[in-house]
Formats: structure tokens, sequence, C-alpha cells
């Protein structure tokens, strides 16, 4: 059984390599990984200041990259930061390893981002790199919280119908948590949906529906690392001020979280691996030539 991490960090400053020159624990995590048989993980970039770390992380490991502005990061981001991605999207569209836009999308959880002015601006950015997306032909990564109707929207307002029920989209909604409606109107426009450690929680109860109702053909597996950890590496604020110290997320941890989901939907981890497998290179088809 092989396995890919749709989406993970391990450029982030809790992995010790945010700076291009520091690969050193990034490349311990991703050997461990190796060794878990994930054969490939992709690393969404946040911001311009990370464009080199997500590439070069890939191209040491023989992984996948993706290229936006996260909107965590839209607060500091300029105009001048959308053009940057846009030169950068033309210049790394003939990298194989190059397989999206992301991480972007709305984050309306962040009560300071719920408001204006940043509630437009990061709109605005939003809908902006969905234009890039469409322009480089290029699937998309979202990031949501509290924002799927509006993400909806924007996908729905730039997406041009190819054919019967197809409408020119691809991509994953990551670490998707809405409502039944929600989650059919994602997969409606082309998308895959995103599980991972949240879902090992068992008062996880709308997470835990979705992972056992929706066709398999609709999910994916990403670990989000070092965020999102599952369970069983979770420590609460009390066990942490105690002394214990919080669990290390990393790819590895992705055939245990499999295990979880397959459990959930009772079938074999076999099925799951093969299904999930073909549904990553459905969401992104330029891994297929990687793999």
């Amino acid at each position: 059984m092989q396995w890919i991490d749709t989406h993970c960090h391990l450029d982030a400053p809790e992995s010790s390599a945010f700076s291009s020159l520091n690969f050193s624990l990034a490349g311990e995590l991703r050997a461990y990984a190796a060794i878990k048989n994930v054969v490939n993980c992709v690393y969404p970039a946040v911001h311009p200041c990370n464009f080199q770390a997500v590439r070069e992380l890939a191209h040491a490991h023989g992984d996948s990259y993706a290229l936006g502005i996260h909107p965590l990061y839209v607060k500091d981001a300029t105009q001048d930061d959308l053009a940057l991605l846009d030169a950068e999207l033309a210049e790394r569209l003939v990298d194989p390893r190059l397989v999206a836009v992301g991480e972007i999308g709305l984050d309306f959880f962040v009560p300071e981002l719920n408001v204006s002015p940043l509630r437009e601006k990061q709109i605005h950015f939003y809908r902006e790199q969905l234009k890039l997306a469409k322009k480089y032909d290029l699937p998309v990564v979202v990031h949501v919280r509290k924002s799927a109707d509006l993400l909806l929207k924007g996908l729905r307002d730039l997406s041009v119908k190819v054919a019967a029920g197809q409408h020119g989209w691809r991509g994953i909604i990551h670490a998707f948590n809405g409502s039944d409606q929600q989650a059919a109107a994602f997969l409606q426009l082309g998308f895959k949906l995103g599980f991972g450690g949240a879902m090992t929680f068992e008062r996880a109860l709308q997470l835990r529906h979705l992972a056992t109702t929706l066709p398999l053909d609709a999910i994916v597996l990403e670990t989000d690392a070092p965020d999102m950890p599952p369970h069983w590496l979770y420590k609460t604020s009390a066990q942490r001020e105690a002394g214990e110290p919080q669990g290390r997320n990393e790819p590895a941890q992705l055939p245990r979280i499999a295990q979880v989901l397959a459990d959930l939907r009772g079938i074999s981890l076999e099925v799951l691996s093969q299904a999930v497998w073909a549904n990553s290179l459905a969401a992104l088809p330029k891994m297929k030539a990687l793999l």
C-alpha cells in the first residue's frame, strides 16, 4: 500500500525548515514517512516568502508543491504579492512538481479576519488567485474555516461549464468540516475533500458522519503537518501546562489516520489505499507523471 499526503507543511518553523537553507529535520521527517510508504507529499505555500522553500523541499525529496497566498497571510499581503505569484506561476508552470495553486481560501474563524477591511481583502485575494488558477489551468488547494458558502460563490462565479456536470474546477477542499449540502456542492464543482487528524477524534461527529457517508471517490487524505494532530498525539492545555509535550504531527502518521477512516467505513485498508490514491491523482493530475 502506498500513500499520498495531499497537504503538509514541512517547511513550517516547527519543522525547522522555513529557511530554504535548513532542511535537516524536514529531511528526517520525510525519510521516516517514506518508510511508512508515504510516497508523495504536497507542500502548499502560504506567502511569497516561502515559495522557494516549498519548491526546494519538493525537489529535494521527490515530492510536489503548490504556490499561493494563505488567507491568514492576507493581512500583510499586497497587490505586489499577487503579481509575484502570477510571475512565479508563469515561470514554474513547466516544473512537473508544481501541481496546484494553493493554499488559498477564506478564514472567518479568526475574529479580526471576519470584519472590514480584512474580510473584503480576503475575498479579493481569493478571487484573484482563482483567476490565476484558471489562467494557468491548475487545480486549487482551498482553505476553509467558517467560509464554505462564500468559497462556493467564488467558484461558481468564476466557473466555466465544460461539459454536463463539469465546471472546469479541480483540486482539494482542505480540512473540510461543513454540512452535507456544502460537501455535495464542492463535489459537484469537481473537488475532492481532504480528511486528516481531526477525523480521529470521537467527538468530531460531523466529520465522522461525512467520512462514512460521502462517496469513496470524494475523499483524499492529508496530515496538515505539523498542524491538525490526530487524537493519539494531542495534549490538552492542562497536560501541556503539566509539562507533557504536544505530539509532533508528521506525514508518517498518514497510514494510521487512514486506518481510522477505513474502520469508520468498514472497509479494508487496501481498498481505501487504492481509492484515495486514485482520488489524489484525479484532484492533482500533474502528479501522475511523478508517480
